[in-house]
């Protein structure tokens, strides 16, 4: 999809030739005297539109406006949340009304908030997915002018939002393939295809080499299927090469059976959607190279099936780990923590400034938080406070849980150094003491997206998140290296 950004005033906006035109109606609403306005201001006295966000009405091809449909839509207060609900059940509304071209005119002194919100609301609404399907309806939905008092001002949040809502896109069509389709091999094949897009560094290990490197945990999870892993490394310089580079570790179970802790049948297809961590780092990747920050980045994604097969590891088995640690695997369907626990203890040889993991890890983080927030557990408040705000901003929150020592009491084991799993209650922390275990070497925070990644029911689909999160605090790296204040977007610099 094509956006724009374009400064008209409502006069100018009733003369663009377009498919459909929505106006976001906000409380503070003063009409004008050109034909929208009137429109607006007539239905607010009538009261068949409220400024309430969500509320619509719609018009078919009313006078003195070139637009062929005409949305009414309250976004109360104007801010980035309200102008996102309001976007997404006016474009909810157009679905299936053949629209290509659209204009989205925002409220008077909009902020850079509200032109992000409707970016992203656009681009999620309008998403279709056709990748499997022998007779695929696409996007109908072609060209997306957003409308605003004064275009220039608002440059570098559009830019922004715009490769977010490209990189979420992304992430969601990874996510939503199915586990034959998005093997490991497959994401490999994905990562190399974006390294030689954007300009970025791909190394993608096999078995042979993760195995000499000493990868006895995430080599465990991956023998028992017949799809062999794949570790992947991506590198995006846009720094100096000695500054010290953000990593991000992509759960990537590309299918998740449980192994010989196998899990029940109802719903099992959803663990395709294991890798969501994977499908978050690659499509930040995405908007990454198109934007260009002055940082430099790492990504690391260790991507395997689990699954039930005679050389499956059992429960009780023990594995060395990268770092020398021994585990006893009780739960073979703990296994994202497995593989995740090897490519912290890799991240150390980048001397990162700060390690990020993202993991669809556990269903007591669904129990927790729902599918409204995000879990995020961080060794460091600084990094756990850029990472609320980024998630605040991008409309992608999530919530700071706790890391006290005690919850890793459930953790020992008889056996190894370290057991991977608990009791059932505060499986979450628990998960994230497992992981802090092999990231204590620099500045770490973990998301557990399990409640986020994906939505169930008649909505079942990858959300593409937190690529919005990540990309957000990203730009504010870029910020706070270069000593200016933060900024909510970032111009794309030459590469």
């Amino acid at each position: 999809m094509d956006f724009e950004l374009k400064t008209l005033d409502l006069a100018g906006a009733a003369r663009e030739k377009c498919d459909a035109l929505v106006l976001l109606v906000a409380e503070s609403f003063k009409p004008g005297k050109d034909a929208l306005s009137k429109l607006a201001a007539e239905a607010l006295k009538g009261r068949d539109l409220e400024a309430k966000p969500g509320k619509l009405l719609q018009a078919y091809r009313p006078a003195g406006i070139a637009a062929s449909r005409v949305v009414l839509a309250g976004c109360g207060d104007g801010t980035g949340k309200r102008v996102h609900t309001a976007v997404q059940a006016a474009v909810g509304s157009l679905r299936t009304s053949g629209v290509k071209r659209l204009v989205i005119c925002l409220p008077g002194k909009a902020g850079e908030d509200a032109v992000r919100a409707a970016v992203a609301a656009t681009a999620e609404t309008s998403y279709v997915y056709v990748a499997t399907k022998s007779k695929p309806e696409g996007r109908e939905l072609q060209r997306v002018t957003v409308a605003v008092e004064d275009a220039g001002r608002h440059e570098g949040g559009f830019a922004a939002a715009r490769a977010a809502a490209n990189g979420v896109e992304f992430a969601r069509e990874l996510g939503n393939l199915p586990a034959n389709h998005a093997t490991p091999t497959r994401l490999g094949e994905e990562a190399r295809k974006l390294a030689k897009a954007h300009g970025l560094h791909c190394e993608v290990l096999g078995p042979k080499e993760v195995a000499r490197i000493g990868m006895g945990s995430f080599t465990a999870v991956a023998q028992g299927s017949e799809q062999p892993l794949r570790f992947i490394v991506l590198k995006y310089q846009g720094a100096p090469q000695g500054e010290a580079p953000v990593v991000l570790v992509g759960k990537g179970i590309t299918f998740d059976s449980g192994g010989i802790s196998i899990k029940p049948s109802q719903d099992m297809d959803e663990m395709k959607f294991d890798m969501g961590g994977a499908a978050s780092v690659l499509g930040t990747f995405h908007a990454i190279g198109q934007l260009r920050p002055a940082i430099n980045l790492v990504g690391l994604i260790p991507s395997c099936e689990n699954m039930p097969d005679g050389r499956s590891v059992k429960p009780g088995d023990i594995v060395a780990s990268l770092s020398g640690q021994t585990i006893e695997i009780l739960n073979t369907d703990a296994e994202g923590r497995l593989i995740l626990c090897d490519a912290l203890t890799y991240a150390e040889r980048f001397k990162p400034r700060a390690v990020i993991d993202i993991a669809t890890l556990t269903g007591a983080c669904v129990v927790a938080l729902g599918a409204v927030r995000s879990g995020l557990f961080a060794t460091d408040d600084t990094l756990a406070r850029q990472l609320l705000e980024a998630g605040d901003a991008a409309l992608d929150p999530c919530w700071r849980m706790p890391l006290d020592d005690e919850y890793a009491e459930g953790l020992k084991s008889n056996f190894a150094d370290v057991a991977n799993v608990a009791g059932r209650a505060g499986g979450a922390v628990n998960a994230a003491k497992f992981l802090q275990r092999f990231a204590g070497k620099y500045p770490w925070a973990h998301l557990d997206i399990a409640g986020t990644a994906w939505k169930s029911g008649g909505a079942k689909g990858s959300t593409g998140r937190p690529v919005g999160l990540l990309v957000h605090y990203l730009l504010g790296q870029q910020d706070a290296a270069s000593g200016r204040p933060a900024r909510r977007g970032a111009k794309r610099k030459a590469a």
